[in-house]
């Protein structure tokens, strides 16, 4: 949204402790929000290991029906988060956790490839619009100086999901087999599907679409929030989907939404090939590769929230995007060299973490600038499902040029590539800025 200049009672002594306030309250509760919905997108490659052969699943039949997530996430983050300029973010995030959370639990029952598929696809629908939602929703309370802390308070659900993740579903895949009749994986999408919904039932309760609807903060407090945003608006009449269409034909969307496409290809080598490339560095033992796999999200949380610090104290958003995602570009290059090390191989991955989460939380701060109030729910799903496409065409090519090759040095580079292309264009939005 655009911001205007703000006056100095914005992070003042007792605008600090009003910060400190709303954060307290809503920061804490999207986090347990993002990191069950992060688990959610990774716990069927642990269910995989079991129910594959109960479902007479074939590895492309399973890769069709991860596919297929993606296909519903796709067609729905835009009409997600229209619907969300209407009803508000506290309906939206409750009705988004509660059918994933069913649709997840429903995946237990599933006898049939088709069931899986057509389970797949709900369940993407129903998760679609959850994360542009919420970057819209931040966008509500906290002031352009604050988002890039906010921010990385947000994505470190990322960090703290890929370190608990898989050690609570492999216990629970090790442990509940068989308990009431049900198989693990069974289990597994049960216990992951209750967890959001009822959360998406405490959303009601604790969430509040605005200041001025929160019963929690004095009139003073909600009247300080309000001026400290500075929102632009449209004139009366302009509805949310004509501003979206508005908003598509500026350049400088387009511009962003290549930048974000870039940074889900350093989230497709962390996410997808860190277990890979440590087991390839020498470390055999399954636990230990589970275990390592955790460090470089570990310090790459450390390393995101110190560049979002900076960039708040700098007040630059382009040249702290295009050091993330230049170091993460690196820091994926060296990692093909590194494969003789595993501590060098960690070292890198650790790089590139940090690049990676940093890039997320420093990006959002960056379309939310120019855009105004009524284009941001539309173009913020829209750059938010062009950055799932790269997460569904970057591992196909990733994987293709590095089977061609025998090893991972090109894909790699094509990975790089991509990165600094898309830290080149976000750059440059400080020209469109300019001339704006």
């Amino acid at each position: 949204m655009q911001q205007g200049t703000e006056g100095p009672a914005a992070i003042e002594n007792d605008g600090r402790l009003l910060y400190r306030k709303v954060i307290l309250r809503i920061i804490p509760f999207i986090f347990v929000c993002y990191v069950l919905n992060y688990i959610d997108r990774v716990n069927v490659s642990f269910a995989k290991l079991q129910f594959k052969d109960d479902l007479g699943l074939t590895d492309a039949s399973y890769g069709l029906g991860v596919g297929l997530f993606y296909v519903g996430y796709i067609l729905f983050e835009v009409p997600s988060n229209l619907l969300l300029q209407k009803i508000g973010a506290r309906k939206t995030i409750m009705r988004i956790m509660c059918l994933w959370g069913l649709i997840s639990m429903a995946m237990a029952f599933v006898t049939t490839p088709l069931q899986f598929y057509l389970a797949r696809m709900l369940l993407g629908a129903a998760e679609a619009g959850f994360f542009p939602g919420v970057i819209l929703y931040l966008t509500l309370w906290f002031p352009d100086r604050m988002r890039g802390r906010i921010m990385s308070y947000f994505v470190l659900a990322i960090a703290a999901s890929g370190t608990i993740g898989g050690p609570v579903s492999g216990v629970i895949m090790q442990h509940l087999g068989g308990f009431l009749g049900f198989r693990s994986w069974q289990w597994l999408f049960l216990i992951e599907g209750v967890l959001p919904l009822a959360m998406g039932v405490a959303a009601l309760f604790v969430l509040d679409d605005r200041p001025l609807d929160a019963r929690w903060l004095s009139r003073q407090e909600q009247d300080l929030l309000v001026a400290n945003l500075s929102v632009h608006r449209e004139p009366e009449g302009v509805s949310g989907f004509q501003a979206f269409l508005m908003a598509l034909r500026k350049p400088m969307l387009w511009v962003a939404t290549s930048g974000y496409f870039s940074v889900t290809w350093a989230g497709m080598v962390l996410n997808f090939w860190a277990p890979t490339i440590i087991q390839r560095s020498g470390v055999t033992n399954v636990l230990h590769v589970g275990l390592l796999s955790a460090v470089p999200y570990a310090i790459g949380a450390v390393g995101m929230l110190a560049l979002g610090y900076h960039s708040d104290w700098r007040m630059e958003r382009h040249w702290h995007f295009f050091t993330a995602v230049f170091a993460a570009g690196c820091a994926t290059i060296a990692t093909a060299f590194s494969l003789w090390s595993s501590a060098l191989s960690i070292a890198c991955l650790s790089l590139l973490a940090i690049g990676y989460l940093s890039a997320i939380a420093l990006f959002w701060t960056i379309p939310t600038g120019f855009l105004s109030e009524k284009e941001s729910p539309g173009s913020i799903a829209f750059i938010s499902s062009a950055g799932q496409i790269g997460s569904l065409v970057a591992p196909v090519l990733f994987g293709y040029v590095s089977d061609r090759t025998g090893n991972l040095t090109m894909g790699a580079c094509l990975v790089a590539l991509v990165l600094f292309i898309g830290g080149v264009a976000v750059v440059s939005l400080k020209n469109f800025a300019k001339t704006d």
